[in-house]
């Protein structure tokens, strides 16, 4: 199926330009599905309604909220005849793949007589009329308005009528003038005209689409793609009232009437119905069957729920009509002597499953109402589902998914000349854990101030990068992570003390960060350097905390070599469970004792203190990534600027490396500078007395004899103490979290490494949003709210 999906005539790329975030953003789109993924606010509902815009050929939905906020400058300077200052425009590059075999379809888009290629494309452009005449009217009003206005006295505000801008203008009057000057013009391109990103080369004019000459460009792309969406807000209901909700036998009905032929009243006809109410329901079972059985291997029903039953009630009267028509009936129990089972009506049974059959039936509908066209189809379907997961629980997410092609796949001769591309939109990390790294489009808000986002194509990343690392990355999203695909910043953290205490660090040290969305991922230091390249990929703002992890030098690095995740992966989570279980028990009185030391001389690569002369660091993370330094006393010395990979790119990533340097540490009026090796130890040192004291016993970090110790002598027990075999990490995590917050301090290389993150992301003083004062209610993923 994939190879024939390949062949397939279908909309390869999509160039959006000065629309909403989308100021000149590249979308590559799958042949058979691609998932639309990224951030809050970074221009996914951008992308989606701009499809809608451009496909439905209508100048009335478009505003001048639309224009990219960079465009309001330019807008303004052309009313203002400002030197250079051109009118911006709006438009769409749509690239369809085609085939030899589909090339008929086309000809209107073909360049030349000479054409010979695959790819064909239509530019839809949303531009002034007449730009000339439109800044004539725009400075008459101006004037008129002007001689009108008040200047500042006693007191008394500046008042300006509007329009004081050319935005102003083409905002007033419910945006009647924008519509009224602008309009849709269509434009045959040339793919030989163009470099490789789909960016036009100097020089290149595009030829304009008349309808003097035949059909005109609205036919023509409507003669090739049907576009439809299934909005998130479904508003389905669960219970009987509530003038915004729908239920699921409406939804069936109103399906069917759409989709099944309607017949006379009378007597045949009721006989008919009669033999046709039993077919019926076999046919909703062939329909549904497929997936409601996948849903039962899933754990539902089970034992405590009904099983979903579809039957009609079919009257001659009112047939498929939301009262006496097509019902969804939830069966109870086995049948009664009469063959009659047990049910309730749909509105009986929880949101999620209704959800889900909803979804099936919209989506069966919009293929049917596609296909019943005969002989001006257009062979493709494009159709956007936004947010699937709305009331889905994970399994049902990853069952829709999985399955969604399968309910628009065309059966017969029609399948090799007709195909069906989705596109979803997303925030569930289920979906992305469901379908893999290749069909994710990740939108990417550029930095700074810029109302702007970068879409980028993950199929391209899966292809440039060596199958170990994109295997181990693949299986270790999969298994943890998908987030990172929707987080404002990520943070690579050593292991699972770090992640256990990252929250209560972020709000001592940096409280700013609980107001974004972070992806925690617990990478270790010998494989964090593995995350580079997805890092940089992504363009994602990215925090590394990680140990110093100071060794004695002359060993050997061990080499990389091909590492099976999933029971590393799996294993995470075992451990952390069982070292919680471990701290509820009684801790042997032994494994209070301090280790003894060892007459054996340590050899090469045996953990050391971080003051050994000589010791280097065996964290593959400070090697080979930031700050690329092996000896630890370079990397004591590096400074700020050595462990932060800046942007060369605005789109880059901004990457920096926490891990412990040398503090100031007291004890007993004795002051040192030293370093921990790892965080429990830089922890200890720099919480000194608060750690010693007998109230902190259950942290393990207490030292026996330790008022007789001088600094150098309790740095040296307590490295000792914490690589001992028989300290537990995670005893320790959880018994720090049961402690007062207030009374300990956030090691000094964790602190600072948030302090530079929420500088990084912490949002800036609001702007003016990229929708004006004036304009439609944005949606709350435009606004950025956290959903």
């Amino acid at each position: 199926m994939a190879l024939m999906l390949d062949c397939l005539m279908h909309i390869e790329t999509l160039r959006i330009r000065n629309f909403r975030r989308l100021k000149d953003a590249r979308i590559d789109l799958a042949s058979d599905i691609s998932i639309f993924v990224g951030a809050n606010n970074s221009g996914k509902t951008s992308a989606t309604h701009a499809l809608q815009l451009f496909t439905a050929a209508s100048r009335e939905r478009f505003s001048i909220h639309d224009f990219s906020s960079d465009c309001w400058d330019s807008i303004d300077g052309f009313g203002a005849s400002l030197p250079g200052a051109v009118l911006p425009t709006i438009s769409m590059d749509i690239w369809f793949g085609v085939e030899p075999g589909n090339l008929h379809r086309v000809a209107d888009l073909l360049p030349n007589l000479s054409f010979t290629g695959s790819t064909v494309g239509i530019r839809v452009e949303f531009a002034a009329i007449d730009a000339a005449t439109l800044r004539q009217e725009y400075q008459a009003a101006h004037a008129a308005a002007a001689a009108n206005a008040r200047p500042a006295a006693d007191g008394v505000p500046a008042y300006h009528p509007s329009p004081r801008t050319l935005c102003d203008y083409l905002r007033d009057e419910g945006g009647a003038r924008l519509r009224k000057g602008f309009d849709l013009r269509y434009y045959v391109l040339d793919k030989a005209r163009f470099d490789g990103e789909f960016r036009e080369l100097p020089g290149y004019v595009p030829r304009l689409i008349s309808s003097e000459n035949g059909r005109g460009g609205r036919e023509i792309l409507a003669g090739l793609v049907k576009v439809d969406f299934l909005q998130a807000q479904r508003h389905l209901s669960d219970s009987s009232g509530g003038t915004r909700s729908e239920e699921l036998s409406r939804v069936l009905g109103r399906f069917y009437q759409r989709n099944l032929e309607q017949r006379a009243e009378d007597f045949d006809a009721q006989r008919a119905l009669a033999d046709s109410e039993t077919m019926l329901n076999d046919h909703l079972g062939r329909v549904f069957g497929p997936t409601l059985d996948r849903l039962s291997q899933l754990g539902y029903p089970g034992l405590g729920n009904p099983r979903l039953l579809i039957k009609t009630a079919l009257n001659p009267a009112a047939i498929m009509s939301s009262q006496d028509g097509t019902r969804v009936h939830y069966a109870l129990g086995e049948a009664d002597q009469h063959g009659v089972l047990p049910t309730l009506p749909d509105r009986y049974n929880g949101l999620g499953f209704k959800n889900l059959i909803y979804m099936v039936v919209e989506l069966l509908d919009l293929h049917a109402r596609w296909m019943e066209v005969e002989e001006s189809r257009p062979p493709v379907h494009l159709v956007f589902i936004e947010e699937p997961e709305a009331h889905l629980h994970v399994q049902l997410q990853q069952v829709f998914v999985r399955k969604v092609l399968d309910i628009l796949k065309i059966e017969g001769p029609e399948a090799a000349h007709y195909t069906s591309q989705l596109v979803v939109s997303t925030h569930s990390s289920h979906i992305l854990y469901e379908r893999g790294f290749r069909p994710i489009r990740y939108f990417r808000r550029m930095p700074g101030g810029s109302q702007t986002s970068l879409v980028l194509n993950l199929s391209v990343f899966y292809r440039d990068t060596k199958p170990k690392t994109r295997l181990f990355l693949e299986r270790y999203l999969k298994l943890t992570h998908c987030d990172l695909f929707f987080a404002d910043a990520a943070v690579l953290v050593e292991g699972n003390v770090e992640r256990l205490l990252l929250p209560a660090m972020i709000a001592k040290a940096a409280p700013g960060l609980q107001a974004a969305y972070l992806s925690v991922l617990e990478i270790g230091g010998a494989f964090g350097h593995r995350f580079r390249k997805l890092v940089e990929f992504l363009g994602i703002t990215t925090l590394i905390i990680t140990d110093i992890d100071s060794v004695l030098p002359g060993a050997e690095p061990e080499p990389e070599v091909e590492v099976d995740i999933a029971p590393v992966a799996g294993g995470m989570f075992d451990d952390l469970i069982g070292d919680v279980e471990a701290a509820e028990e009684v801790v042997p009185e032994a494994a209070e004792e301090e280790p003894e030391d060892d007459d054996d001389e340590p050899g090469p690569g045996t953990a050391c203190i971080v003051g050994h002369p000589g010791a280097v660091t065996s964290n593959q993370t400070l090697i080979k990534w930031l700050p690329g330094k092996t000896l630890i006393a370079d990397l004591l010395a590096a400074d700020a600027d050595e462990c932060v990979q800046a942007r060369v790119a605005p789109h880059d990533a901004l990457i920096r490396v926490s891990y412990q340097t040398i503090v100031e540490v007291s004890w007993k009026g004795e002051v040192a500078l030293i370093a921990g090796r790892t965080l429990e130890e830089a922890f200890a040192l720099e919480n000194l007395v608060w750690t010693q004291d007998k109230a902190r016993k259950a942290l393990r970090l207490k030292m026996n004899g330790a008022t007789n110790l001088d600094l150098a002598a309790i740095s040296e027990r307590l490295n000792k103490k914490i690589t001992a075999s028989g300290f537990r990490k995670t005893d320790f995590a959880l018994s720090l979290l049961e402690q007062d917050p207030k009374g300990w301090k956030v090691p000094t290389y964790i602190a600072e490494g948030l302090r530079w993150l929420e500088s990084e992301v912490t949002p800036a003083p609001p702007a003016v949003d990229n929708f004006g004062s004036a304009g439609p209610e944005p949606d709350a993923e435009d606004l950025g709210i956290l959903v």
